[in-house]
């Protein structure tokens, strides 16, 4: 391997100091603060990367990097190449090293950054003195601190990133395969994505395989009839018949059974006992059991690490954590916060005295505690940064002296962030928590349930001092538990400021509207952003800079989509994951992923050895029997066979079974016993919008009974003898030609007949299969459907694009059906035509004349919107679904972003309307290239790369 250390060397003179950053809008923001003598640029990036084993050099192919541009028999030693769109910047930054008497590598404050540096380092060949410069924050005093404490290069933090990467090839490379050929081609398989997609599913399976339990319960509101709350009312809600506790839903488990736990020490309400026991209370006399005041504390959540920040914004933004990281990106580079890739809560010395500054400045001296708060990670080895984060520089600026400068959606994130940073130091908020229990026996109205006694309970928090909650209170997820410190009502809900009456034990009470109600237990939630990324946290599975690329990449891949903000999985993710735990299980398994990072995090520390990891990971230690020691290679190369339609069922109900197809998820019902041999099953398509959980046995017979045929033979077509059919594709209904496919003995009788051809050495060249035959096709017609299409409509359709005739010049003309509707072409000049019809109908003559009119461009008669929205979160204005010229496009009237190939404009939810607009925003606006004056050519060098 290369050193990896920065080698300081001679100066070659006087000249100006180099800085390379990342991101150019970095290296403006730094170029500010460092002044004459200084230049600064940016690799933009990453400058190489392991290339494709396709794009290896020809002479490198067979050998041991043939592969993986990994050579796993020589200490896993990596090929690396500049990308083809870097060797300019990496020229440019080579010919401004040459006039440079220091340079200083400036990249990001983590592992992808110090690996940054290193492959600059590599790359660009110094003769002159290297520092590796870091820093949290591009502020003047950040920037000087950065300058005070340059180092070297850290090779222990290098060879962690590289470990990783190295690490992810692996895995890929060997795993994606196996799913190509089993489920689809396509998929991928990746360390951290597959346990992200994991937890996807089996949260998806708890939803399908829970059994919902009914329970019923009483409210009730009270009146206070004397003392100092005489005619004060509250409501209260039934905890006990008789003293025994009533059952809640927290008392049932998943199949809708009580718990052993509370299996003899609850009571369960039927619908009928409580509308009785509801009809004995109505006008009973009730009375205070004990009052209750519990002192109240509730503690300041700790500032922003990259997973909390990006669970808070999906919350309280409704920003992916896609959008979350890009926005916080550039706020970072202009100065505004410190770096954002941290799981460090730590505030440094600087930062802690600005934030109880300025909660004094803003809510008093006694907003804040007499002692600095000091936070601690959960993760020992939160090494990503050495700061949480928090608004930029040694004293902070609010959100209203920023306003002016930043972006809406920039504004919104600095400002939960400055929120968040101020409220970690300030005091606790401070109340107290009040629980009144009551009591009444049910009248002879109560039937069955007369003369029992019926015990309610009420509880409510008063905040006296807010402490922190002046300035920020932290978001929850549905479903959690209240934040810590903090405390909720008797019943569940969130009782804060409800102030209860003044009452004392042994008073009286009226009890008005006592009204059973019944509910239904809910099956566990699914993720969401905020709550999978929590997950993933707490499990210790991934590290800050891998949580927004880990749920983008479940998502493009199609193993994951959004409804709302809820997570749900794909019927691919079924079987992907299926295949993965029965074959791969150890690489699935969330504490075998956990240890992974644990280790990557001692290479980082220097406590572990690169190479000797990859061995035992890569080639194991121990018998390619034994799972737990067997390497991934072993594993690979003994899976045996595996049947790809197993891993591609679901078992529905008795007699239909779901199947993961080439084309999409469909139905299939047994072929009842006694059919005639030949007999297809019975298909039908899912539907793409419905979720795995809501797939009931009741559903599927429903989706069979609505599904027109999954097939319709039309006839024989008279020219080729084919015949030619209607089928219900994934993507709509169309027409085809069945082609014949050769049998294995067909197949090798037309091997046999073919001539046998010889190399130049004499010996025979390996006969070539036939080549496939692709069928003709042609989607439907919105006017036709599977019942109404005809042979002949068939034909036409297959016929497509249909020659119109030629124009004066001599110019092929045609009519065609294309993705946003029918057209003409002519050339490289299209024309839309008003009906699908008129493919077939239109006459040269009627073509002529379109084409002797100018070409329209937006000046036509405005379409109405394809679908409308409310009002979009950030720009507060109205968001609907347009259809454009180069197709449908989501629109606030400021913002315009292309609705995505893989969704379907008719199904766009507003959600997903919004959370579009915000990515594009997040990305800002596309930057035209600036012109430069023309420079005289240099000499042509050499591009090749080398390995390091």
């Amino acid at each position: 391997m290369s050193e990896k250390t920065s080698k300081k060397t001679t100066s070659s003179g006087d000249g100006t100091k180099l800085v390379i950053v990342e991101s150019p809008a970095k290296s403006k923001s730094i170029a500010k603060y460092l002044g004459e003598g200084w230049v600064v640029d940016a690799s933009a990036g990453h400058i190489r990367d392991l290339p494709q084993p396709s794009d290896l050099p020809a002479d490198m192919k067979k050998g041991p990097y043939g592969r993986f541009a990994v050579d796993t028999t020589n200490r896993f030693d990596p090929y690396y190449v500049v990308y083809p769109d870097k060797r300019k910047r990496v020229a440019d930054l080579k010919r401004l090293l040459k006039d440079s008497s220091a340079l200083y590598l400036a990249t990001d404050a983590d592992r992808e950054g110090e690996a940054i540096a290193w492959h600059l380092l590599q790359e660009l060949k110094p003769k002159v003195p290297v520092y590796r410069m870091a820093f949290t924050e591009i502020t003047k005093e950040g920037i000087a601190r950065g300058l005070e404490n340059v180092r070297e290069i850290d090779a222990d933090l290098v060879d962690a990133q590289e470990t990783r990467r190295i690490l992810d090839r692996l895995f890929g490379y060997e795993i994606s395969p196996v799913l190509w050929r089993k489920v689809r081609q396509g998929l991928s398989a990746g360390r951290v994505q597959s346990v992200a997609t994991r937890l996807v599913v089996e949260r998806e399976r708890e939803r399908m395989a829970f059994i919902s339990a009914s329970y019923w319960d009483l409210d009730g509101t009270f009146t206070a009839n004397e003392g100092k709350g005489a005619g004060e009312s509250f409501t209260a809600r039934l905890n006990t018949v008789d003293g025994q506790r009533i059952a809640t839903g927290r008392d049932f488990d998943d199949r809708g059974q009580l718990k052993p736990s509370a299996a003899g020490k609850v009571a369960t309400l039927s619908e009928a006992t409580a509308t009785a026991l509801a009809a004995g209370l109505q006008g009973a006399t009730f009375t205070v059991d004990s009052v209750e005041d519990k002192p109240y504390t509730r503690r300041p959540a700790a500032p922003f690490t990259t997973s909390t920040l990006q669970q808070e914004a999906s919350r309280k933004l409704r920003f992916s954590s896609k959008v979350t990281m890009q926005v916080a990106q550039r706020l970072y580079e202009n100065g505004y916060i410190t770096y954002m890739r941290t799981d460090s809560v730590n505030l440094s010395g600087e930062a802690v005295t600005a934030a109880r500054r300025q909660a004094t400045e803003l809510y008093g001296p006694e907003s804040i505690p007499q002692a600095k708060r000091v936070y601690k990670s959960k993760n020992d080895s939160a090494q990503e940064a050495h700061e949480a984060i928090r608004p930029a520089g040694d004293s902070f600026r609010t959100p209203g002296q920023v306003s002016g400068s930043l972006g809406a959606d920039e504004f919104r994130l600095y400002e939960l962030i400055w929120k968040r940073t101020i409220a970690s130091q300030m005091a606790d908020a401070k109340g107290y928590t009040a629980t009144v229990k009551l009591s009444g026996t049910a009248l002879d109205t109560g039937g069955e349930m007369a003369g029992r006694t019926a015990g309610f309970s009420a509880s409510g928090t008063v905040i006296t001092f807010p402490g922190f909650l002046a300035a920020y209170e932290e978001g929850r997820d549905a479903g959690s538990e209240p934040a810590a410190g903090g405390s909720g009502s008797a019943d569940g809900k969130d009782a804060k400021d409800k102030r209860l009456p003044e009452v004392s034990t042994g008073e009286a009470l009226t009890g008005e509207d006592v009204i059973a109600s019944g509910h239904e237990t809910s099956p566990p939630p699914r993720y969401t952003e905020a709550s999978i990324v929590a997950e993933l946290e707490k499990r210790e599975i991934g590290r800050p800079s891998t949580f927004a690329p880990t749920i983008s990449t479940i998502m493009d891949r199609g193993y994951v989509s959004k409804r709302g903000n809820a997570l749900v999985p794909s019927w691919t993710a079924f079987s992907v994951i299926r295949l993965l735990e029965e074959h791969f299980g150890k690489y699935v398994d969330y504490d075998f992923t956990a240890r992974m990072e644990d280790d990557l995090d001692r290479i980082a520390a220097g406590d572990l050895e690169r190479d000797a990891w990859l061995q035992q990971f890569y080639f194991g230690t121990g018998s390619a029997d034994d799972d737990q020691l067997a390497g991934l290679k072993a594993v690979v190369e003994n899976l045996g066979d595996i049947d790809a339609r197993a891993v591609n069922s679901i078992p529905v109900a008795d007699g239909i079974t779901l199947r993961v197809g080439k084309f999409g998820p469909y139905l299939e019902k047994d072929i009842p016993a006694g059919s005639p041999e030949g007999t297809d099953p019975e298909r039908a398509n899912v539907p793409e919008d419905l979720a795995p959980d809501e797939l009931t046995a009741e559903k599927a017979e429903e989706i069979f009974a609505t599904a027109g045929p999954s097939e319709v033979e039309l006839g024989t077509d008279p020219e080729t003898g084919r015949a030619i059919v209607a089928r219900d594709g994934r993507y709509g209904p169309y027409v085809t030609e069945v082609i014949h496919e050769m049998s294995e003995e067909e197949l090798a009788a037309w091997m046999e007949a073919q001539p046998t051809e010889y190399y130049k050495n004499g010996k025979p060249k390996p006969k070539k299969k036939p080549a496939k035959q692709k069928p003709r096709t042609g989607s439907l017609l919105k006017s036709m459907t599977l019942e109404t299409v005809t042979l002949e409509d068939a034909l036409k359709l297959m016929s497509l694009p249909r020659v119109v005739g030629q124009d004066a010049e001599g110019t092929e003309i045609t009519a065609q059906n294309g993705r946003f509707g029918p057209y003409l072409k002519k050339g490289t000049d299209s024309r839309s035509l008003e009906t699908e019809e008129q493919i077939f109908s239109i006459t040269l003559e009627e073509v002529l004349a379109i084409y002797a009119q100018p070409k329209q461009r937006g000046r036509g008669t405005a379409k109405p919107p394809l679908a409308e929205f409310g009002e979009d979160p950030t720009s507060g204005k109205k968001v609907v679904v347009k259809d454009g010229r180069f197709g449908p496009y989501v629109t606030d009237g400021e913002t315009n972003i292309t609705v995505p190939r893989a969704m379907d404009p008719e199904s766009l939810t507003a959600e997903q309307a919004y959370e579009l607009l915000a990515d594009k925003r997040a990305k800002g606006p596309a930057k035209k290239p600036a012109k430069k004056p023309a420079a005289r050519k240099a000499p042509a060098k050499s591009a090749k790369s080398a390995k390091k």
